[in-house]
């Protein structure tokens, strides 16, 4: 007789686990090249700089609810002032000057989004039908030089054309158009000035990232739509916004949360004892209160409430969004 086999009973967890394991062994077994160990380093200095730049100064937040004006080191004021409560903000908004340096952010802003929104888009969408790439490229330079120019340098080149004396006011004089030089410094030119500045030094640049996300469209839907008789307004009304769209409501809500940022750098370059009515907003108010009387409590809970403001404008948006198109930031 043929003595019967020993049936074992096979785990099929082991079974799974003994053909994973050669892999599992083998990626034990990888070492650490120094191509992980530049990215490694790489990632933690962007790590480290946000930490320092951007978590590390939220400890000065609790200065909004303590009493730290007028100290002359900031340490003290955040260390040996005493608590203050809400006292901050209900000083803030009972200011004679916050319903003024509201509506100047807010409605510059609002100004801003409607206009300087829109026009790097447009400017893509024509950027990228023009047929001839030398003169695509050429115009990409000019556009986006301006960019890398500072505030100071890019604002003084400017201040000095619209001077009372400068090529603008020479130009309106010998066309007819006005019969002495123009003040451009004077409050009811303050908001044009700085929409036409922000969109002559921004909108090359702004236009990068939406050059970009039409370039990563599929040509043969173009192709596809050359086909069937589709002329360059339908293609770009039927393929180029519809699949850019992504990208336009995430800076949409990206800007919509900054409503109540206006660029200091960009105010304070045009910003004048004359201009003050118009100009006066909440980046250049928390400046000269916060760094220049030394009203540390005080300006860092104006700062607190734009910052609350930019979360609550984030959130709704990204919730509007998502319900009417489906796309949003998270």
């Amino acid at each position: 007789m043929i003595p019967l086999l020993s049936k074992k009973k096979i785990n099929p967890y082991q079974a799974a686990l003994s053909e994973i394991s050669p892999l599992a062994a083998r990626h034990k077994k990888k070492k650490i090249t120094r191509s992980n160990i530049e990215l490694l380093v790489m990632v933690s200095l962007g790590i480290i700089f946000i930490a320092v730049f951007a978590y590390l100064p939220m400890f000065g937040l609790i200065l909004a609810f303590k009493s730290g004006d007028g100290y002359l080191n900031i340490m003290d004021a955040i260390f040996k002032s005493q608590w203050a409560g809400f006292d901050n903000f209900a000083a803030f908004f009972e200011d004679p000057d916050f319903k003024d340096v509201i509506l100047n952010t807010i409605g510059l802003n609002t100004l801003q989004l409607c206009i300087n929104f829109p026009l790097p888009i447009i400017f893509a969408i024509l950027l990228s039908e023009l047929p001839w790439k030398r003169i695509r490229k050429v115009i990409q330079v000019i556009t986006y030089f301006p960019y890398f120019l500072s505030w100071i340098i890019y604002g003084g080149i400017i201040l000095a054309l619209i001077n009372s004396d400068g090529i603008v006011n020479t130009i309106l004089i010998n066309l007819g158009i006005v019969d002495e030089a123009v003040n451009f410094g004077e409050a009811q030119y303050f908001w044009a000035t700085i929409i036409i500045t922000s969109l002559l030094k921004g909108m090359g640049w702004g236009s990068i990232i939406y050059v970009a996300a039409i370039a990563g469209i599929d040509p043969q839907l173009y192709e596809a739509a050359d086909m069937d008789g589709a002329t360059r307004w339908h293609r770009i009304i039927h393929i180029t916004v519809p699949s850019i769209a992504p990208t336009i409501v995430l800076f949409f809500i990206l800007s919509v949360s900054g409503i109540l940022n206006n660029g200091f750098d960009h105010i304070w370059t045009f910003q004048n004892q004359i201009n003050l009515a118009r100009s006066e907003v909440l980046d250049t108010f928390i400046y000269k209160y916060g760094v220049v009387n030394l009203q540390y409590s005080y300006t860092t809970a104006a700062g607190f409430f734009k910052s609350v403001v930019a979360i609550v404008l984030l959130g709704v948006g990204n919730f509007i969004a998502k319900k009417t198109t489906g796309n949003g930031v998270f």
